[in-house]
């Protein structure tokens, strides 16, 4: 039976989120879409990282990188919690892909800043509107604790970010090949608690998270028999209430498909 999107009840629980609110839902499978503010600028947090690890898998693709390229981890480049790498010694070298994979899997913040200052900010920039991003965009390293205070932020808009993971779904994105390691990294993620966060364990997610002090956000396919595209985004945000509403409406999308087979 074809979903039946309920877009009353769903908006109706947007409503009840405090804060700023974008909202992007696709049906992949027929195309149907529900929006709210899906085109606005909202902080980024950690979701920044999704377009950072397309970008790298771009110029990969064009024979402008490398994934075994070997970018040096130091000391001076360690960063706040998530992540691992501020534990390694200083002075080691990892590979290109692996700093995508901690961005991404353990939302790594120093693997975040290795890789931004690697390619840099203007360069990344120009790879997300050669990507289609039109107001996605960096403007600082994280915890640059002085550029946060002169109000540089880095920025998502909802809608692009589901325009982003539905290539990556349908292997559109560059070629099937880049599609896919851009996708299986996305399946690996391990912080789990937002979209994912009351669904069957039997259905896949691919997708994203970002968090910071009032902000909570989270781009994901959700690879249900009827698979669908969900963005949610939230700045001045009561972030518990929040990722409430993200695991309830994430779940009455899913609908019927509780149980596996």
């Amino acid at each position: 039976m074809a979903r039946v999107l309920d877009r009353a009840v769903i908006l109706d629980r947007l409503s009840r989120v405090p804060g700023t609110v974008g909202f992007y839902y696709k049906d992949l499978l027929t195309g149907e879409e529900l929006c709210l503010n899906e085109n606005e600028e909202y902080e980024a947090a950690s979701v920044i990282k999704l377009p950072m690890f397309a970008a790298a898998a771009k110029l990969v693709s064009e024979g402008r990188a490398s994934w075994e390229d070997k970018l040096l981890c130091k000391a001076e480049d360690r960063v706040p919690s998530c992540g691992v790498l501020r534990f390694f010694d200083d002075g080691i070298e990892v590979s290109l892909k692996t700093l995508c994979a901690l961005m991404i899997t353990i939302s790594d913040n120093m693997a975040t800043n290795i890789i931004m200052r690697h390619f840099g900010i203007d360069r990344l920039n120009a790879e997300f509107k050669a990507m289609g991003l039109e107001k996605t965009h960096i403007e600082r390293l994280l915890f640059d604790s002085a550029a946060g205070a002169a109000g540089k932020q880095n920025k998502i808009v909802p809608k692009e970010m589901g325009m982003l993971l539905e290539q990556v779904w349908r292997h559109e994105f560059i070629d099937e090949a880049t599609s896919k390691v851009v996708e299986d990294i996305l399946l690996e993620q391990q912080i789990n608690h937002k979209i994912p966060g009351y669904l069957p364990g039997h259905i896949d997610v691919a997708h994203k998270t970002g968090e910071d002090s009032g902000i909570t956000n989270d781009v994901a396919v959700v690879c249900a028999k009827e698979p669908f595209v969900l963005c949610i985004a939230t700045n001045r945000t009561d972030v518990p209430e929040a990722e409430r509403a993200m695991r309830e409406i994430a779940l009455m999308l899913v609908g019927d498909e509780q149980e596996e087979e």
